[in-house]
């Protein structure tokens, strides 16, 4: 039998998988033209949403604003580092085009791990980031602070297609 902790971490995998694939399924329906079951899609999204964080909480996997800096510091440069180079090689070996995808992934982490440690020396400091606009390349995922004006570094995508966060 599973312990509690087991059940928690299970449940938070699989209501955060949810998330991302009700997502997807209502960017489809919605390119499909079924813009009511695309918000079905959303809201159930908000819904796996909800039951993830409750797993989360109740893991305690929510510390302080430093200590939640040092793990998605350390996730990402793990991240980066360890789980995606050598998924990298075996797409590249395959010929498969996810090659590109994890090649980007790759990147775009390390720029994570660039911005997780800035903010980490913030907080160090008992102060916050200068106050700055976030943008994202919608194709590889990567960070830009202030409004970009050249292309995304990683993948080339025009500064324009980058959406403010």
């Amino acid at each position: 039998m599973k312990s509690t902790l087991e059940n928690l971490k299970e449940a938070f995998a699989g209501e955060s998988q949810a998330v991302q694939k009700y997502h997807a399924f209502a960017e489809k329906a919605e390119r499909d033209g079924f813009v009511n079951i695309a918000q079905l899609f959303r809201t159930a999204a908000a819904a796996e949403h909800i039951h993830a964080l409750e797993r989360f909480k109740a893991m305690d996997g929510i510390g302080s604003t430093a200590e939640n800096l040092q793990a998605a510091l350390e996730e990402e440069t793990r991240a980066s580092e360890v789980v995606y180079p050598p998924m990298l090689k075996q797409a590249e070996v395959d010929g498969h085009k996810a090659g590109r995808m994890f090649g980007y992934t790759v990147e775009a982490e390390t720029s994570h791990v660039r911005l997780y440690q800035m903010a980490w020396e913030a907080v160090e400091n008992e102060k916050d980031l200068t106050e700055t606009d976030f943008y994202l390349c919608p194709i590889c995922g990567y960070i830009e602070t202030g409004k970009p004006t050249d292309a995304c570094p990683i993948c080339g995508t025009k500064p324009n297609k980058f959406t403010k966060v």
